[in-house]
Order: structure tokens, then C-alpha cells, then sequence
């Protein structure tokens, strides 16, 4: 089967305790579309759109040049609400008189103002202790009065310092895919994983050899089941060698393999890249079917000094066919078998053109399909595959009808990916990181919310970039925070509270294009990119939202 950018099946291997040879279908791991994750909300307005993106100053601005009174009267400038300070009312707020029937009571202590060049810290309900507290006294005081933190006065020295949002931890990266099942291994470097749906194959084929055993070997009794469970285990390491072979040319070919997987209709080998010329693909296919045959013979030669009509001689004797099946079946010349990744690399070979081999194998898989469809029930009912259907396959004529359904459908839908996958190679040029990159403008970590939008939107940018007083790109802010952060509060949130910390893998080079573009953004998931060039001077901010857009676009372009 034709390889995906992000992983391919290379073989497909069947199952012995059917009629005939099985295969699985064509997986896209982690990236038919191969993106990286945009689970962050996407929003078509620009950063610096909005009323907090025109001006830097918010209906609070008023405020910063009121007098602030002294410490130690015990007034307070009024605040018209939690977040901003009210502008109108210059006098000082009266103190709350004491309840009626109190007046013994001793006044509560004025607090004092903050000082002038530290920003008070906001109050909430909860926080405020009731008066009297842990005097015994049950009467009422005079309520204190907490103001909202205020903008810095125009006359006061050094930096104005900025309320932010507490900066939490960044964003973790997302949990790896779904490996696939148990881990048994890992040869050559390669993980070896074992799918839950080989728990119920194994189960299948245990007990349809089994029933075959009892008339073979009547006297094993129930042990006939041990024996059977043997086979379906011995039947799935022959199918792992086969995934090895294609595994050690991959690897020969300095082709990456993400995994191999047993799975319910045999094996699947995912190999992240292409081979580079026909001839590699070829070998590439075949050597599969080539372990397959040579394991036959194998089982073949280990039978002849065994006595026939034992245990030993009859588990060589279906390993041997077993074998056989799965060589033959992936012989046949249709993607996504082995044999249709030959008629392509053929094809591929004469035309000079990949993309006209795979749609030639691909056809001649969906025939192949229907014809299982229609054949395999016909060859079972006719006693092709042996003395009668029970005979041969131990299954009836609904169950043969139910499994060349399943077998036609694999095949069908994986010609139909491989198709797919040939029209996506054909249009990844067409994303390259230069044109897909948003222009960014470089804030400070103090900088307000509200004033990096409005530079933004001067400058025609849509992207905010963090940087020290140096220059150096510290971190990103996260569209969909700005997103989150409502118009009025922006004056008062600094743009560090709402960035993502740079990684090494979230600097991408201006370059990048194609397959190698979406393989950076891959190995690290985030919702937006520093794009750079090669000197290291930012270039700009390439969100992941966007890639996936022109990735979309690019597949319903028609090739």
C-alpha cells in the first residue's frame, strides 16, 4: 500500500481461519492530514480588531491624573466598578456612619492609601473580614472600602507597572496518539504493538481449528483447543516476520518506520515516507511476500521426517498453508496490497510519473474487491477450497458471504486511500511556510494588551511576538487568549500573561515547505509557530489553524 506523509501500511496479512487470506485496512495515523493540533479555537478577526485594539487607554485613563489623598485620612477615591475606576466625584467618600444604638462603640481604622508607586491589590468579597473579628463584639463597624487597582499617575517616576493576569504553567503538549495496543517489543528500534482486536482473531482461530482438530485428532479431547490456541500464536509470529522484512528494507532505505501492528486481519508496517524511486518501492513490496514463501517452504521441509496424522505434523502442515495464503493474497497486483505497491512502482517505472501508478494499482484494487465480493462466497459454495464448505473453512454460507464483505470493503476503501494520499503529495508543495506566515509585531513582556493590539493594527500586523529588552523572541501570544480576554480588561492584562513559552520546536524555518513543513509542526503540536529566517531574525507567526485550512483547500483542489 501507497505510504501517507505521517504513516503508511506496507502489508496487509490474512487470517487462517478463513476461507482465504485477509487483509486490513489502510490507516491514516496521526495525519492522513498531517497538521498539527488546532484544538484552540480559531477566530477570523485580527489581532488588534476591536475597540481595545484601537487605543491603548481605557475609559480609566481620566482617573490617572486625580489627587490622590493623603495617607492616613481614611478616604478613598470612588471606583464605578471591580475593574475600572470611576471618573466622576472628586470629593472624598464620607466614612459609613455607626449603626444606630452603637455609638459607644470605638471607630474602625481608617486604612491607609497605597503608596503612590505600587498598584493596590484588588479585593474580592470573600476576602474582606467582617468588622469586629476576633473581638468578641457582635456590632457592626464601619465597612472598609477597597479600591480597584487604578492606572499609574502621568506624575509618577519609573515604570508604570502593569496589572496582569497570573501566567499559569504553558500549555502541555498534547498526549501521544493511541499506540496501537500491547507493546510486545521493540526490534531494530521499532515498536511492536499488538492490537486488542488480535485478542478476538486468536479466539476466532482457536476455536474454528479447533473443531478441524477433532476430526483429525478425535483422541486430544478438549486439549485439541490448547493446540489450537498454539497455531493462532505460531501463525501470528510467521505474520510479524513478514512485517519485519518490510520493516529491515525500510530501514535500509533510510525510510523512517513509526510501528508495526497485529491487528484482527494480520499486520500492518507504518512507513512515514516514500520511497524515492520505483526500483525501492518494489522491493520495498515485495520482500513481504518473499519471507511469506520462504516460511512456507521452511514448514514445508520440517514436515517430511514428521509422522503424519500428529500434533506436530499437523500444526506444520497449517503453518505451511497458512503461509502460502498470505504470500499469494498479497501477490495480487491491487492496491493496498503488496502486489498493487509493485504494479505502481511499475507503472511508476515506465511513466516516470508516481502519481499515474497509483491511480493504475489503485483501479485494479477496487476490482479486485468486487471480485472477492463475489467470488470468495462462489469458490466456498462450489468446493473449490476443498471437499465442501463446512470441510474447508468450517463456516456456513452467511458467515463466508459476511467475511468476503468485510475483505472487499478493506480492499475498496484502501485503493480509495491510496488515491487520496497520491492527490495530497501531489498539492504539499503548495504549503510553504513563508506564505502561510501571519505578520507579527515584537511587544515587551510589560506591554499591555490593548497597546500591543493597537501597534498591531498600525502596522497591518495579526500577530503578537514577546520579546526581552534585547530583542530576543521569548514567547507567543496565544490568539485565543487575546480572544478571552474581554475589551475592557485589555488596558490592564500585560501580553506575558498570555503567552506560550518558546520551545526549539516551535521555531520554524521560513523555508520549510511541503512534506518537510508539516514533519516540523508534527513533532512538536502547538497552536502557533515562530517563522524565522535562516539569519534568525523573526519573520513571523505561522498558526496551525491557518496550515490546516490550506491544507483542506489544497485536497479539494482537483488534480
Amino acid at each position: 500500500m501507497t505510504p501517507a506523509p505521517a504513516a503508511t501500511d506496507v502489508a496487509r496479512t490474512p487470517d487462517p481461519g478463513t476461507p482465504g487470506p485477509a487483509t486490513s485496512e489502510s490507516r491514516d495515523e496521526s495525519g492522513t492530514a498531517p497538521t498539527p493540533d488546532t484544538s484552540s479555537p480559531d477566530t477570523s478577526t485580527p489581532a488588534g480588531d476591536g475597540p481595545g485594539a484601537e487605543t491603548g487607554q481605557g475609559s480609566s485613563a481620566e482617573a490617572g491624573h486625580e489627587p490622590e489623598p493623603e495617607a492616613g485620612t481614611g478616604t478613598r477615591p470612588e471606583t464605578g466598578s471591580d475593574d475600572t475606576p470611576a471618573v466622576s466625584g472628586h470629593a472624598p467618600a464620607e466614612p459609613a456612619a455607626a449603626p444606630a444604638g452603637q455609638s459607644d462603640a470605638p471607630p474602625r481604622a481608617a486604612t491607609p492609601a497605597a503608596p503612590r508607586d505600587e498598584a493596590p491589590a484588588a479585593t474580592t468579597p470573600e476576602a474582606e473580614e467582617p468588622a469586629g473579628t476576633g473581638t468578641g463584639a457582635e456590632e457592626p463597624a464601619a465597612p472598609v472600602r477597597t479600591p480597584a487597582a487604578t492606572p499609574p499617575s502621568d506624575h509618577s517616576s519609573g515604570p508604570a507597572p502593569v496589572p496582569t493576569l497570573p501566567k499559569g504553567p504553558p500549555p502541555q503538549r498534547p498526549p501521544e496518539q493511541p499506540r496501537g495496543g500491547l507493546l510486545m517489543g521493540r526490534p531494530f528500534g521499532v515498536p511492536v504493538y499488538v492490537a486488542p482486536s488480535w485478542f478476538l482473531v486468536a479466539a476466532l482461530i482457536t476455536w474454528v481449528f479447533g473443531n478441524q482438530l477433532d476430526r483429525v485428532l478425535p483422541e486430544l479431547g478438549a486439549a485439541r483447543y490448547l493446540v489450537a490456541l498454539f497455531f493462532a500464536v505460531a501463525f501470528y509470529a510467521s505474520v510479524l516476520v513478514h512485517e519485519l522484512a518490510h520493516t529491515i528494507a525500510a530501514l535500509r532505505f533510510e525510510l523512517p518506520v513509526r510501528r508495526i501492528q497485529l491487528q484482527f486481519f494480520g499486520g500492518v508496517s507504518e512507513i512515514e515516507k516514500e520511497a524515492e524511486t520505483p526500483g525501492r518501492e518494489f522491493w520495498l513490496a515485495f520482500v513481504g511476500p518473499l519471507l511469506s514463501l520462504v516460511l512456507a517452504g521452511v514448514f514445508y521441509l520440517a514436515m517430511q521426517p514428521v509422522e503424519r496424522g500428529t500434533v506436530p505434523g499437523v500444526l506444520l502442515a497449517g503453518l505451511m498453508i497458512s503461509n502460502l495464503i498470505v504470500a499469494i493474497f498479497n501477490l495480487l497486483p491491487g492496491l493496498p496490497l503488496d502486489g498493487g505497491r509493485m504494479l505502481r512502482a511499475v507503472v511508476w517505472k515506465i511513466t516516470g510519473k508516481p502519481m499515474s501508478g497509483t491511480v493504475a494499482a489503485a483501479w485494479v484494487g477496487r476490482a479486485l474487491a468486487v471480485s472477492v465480493l463475489i467470488g470468495l462466497p462462489l469458490l466456498t459454495q462450489s468446493g473449490a477450497l476443498g471437499t465442501s464448505a463446512e470441510d474447508s473453512v468450517g463456516m456456513d454460507t452467511v458467515t463466508d458471504a459476511l467475511l468476503a464483505a468485510i475483505l472487499a470493503a478493506i480492499i475498496w476503501t484502501g485503493a480509495g486511500n491510496s488515491l487520496r494520499m497520491a492527490r495530497l503529495r501531489e498539492h504539499l508543495p503548495e504549503l510553504r511556510a513563508r506564505t502561510l506566515t501571519r505578520r507579527a509585531v515584537p511587544v515587551e513582556t510589560h506591554t499591555p494588551l490593548s497597546e500591543a493590539l493597537r501597534r498591531a493594527n498600525d502596522a497591518g500586523a495579526r500577530a503578537l511576538v514577546v520579546v526581552d529588552a534585547n530583542g530576543e523572541p521569548l514567547s507567543l501570544v496565544r490568539e485565543a487568549a487575546i480572544v478571552g480576554v474581554p475589551e475592557h480588561r485589555r488596558p490592564w492584562v500585560a501580553v506575558s500573561g498570555l503567552a506560550q513559552d518558546l520551545s526549539d520546536g516551535m521555531r520554524v524555518s521560513a523555508e520549510l515547505a511541503g512534506e518537510d513543513l508539516l514533519d516540523v509542526l508534527r513533532a512538536t503540536p502547538a497552536t502557533e509557530y515562530l517563522v524565522v529566517e535562516e539569519t534568525g531574525e523573526i519573520f513571523g507567526v505561522l498558526s496551525a489553524a491557518d496550515v490546516e485550512r490550506a491544507f483542506v483547500k489544497a485536497m479539494a483542489r482537483p488534480s
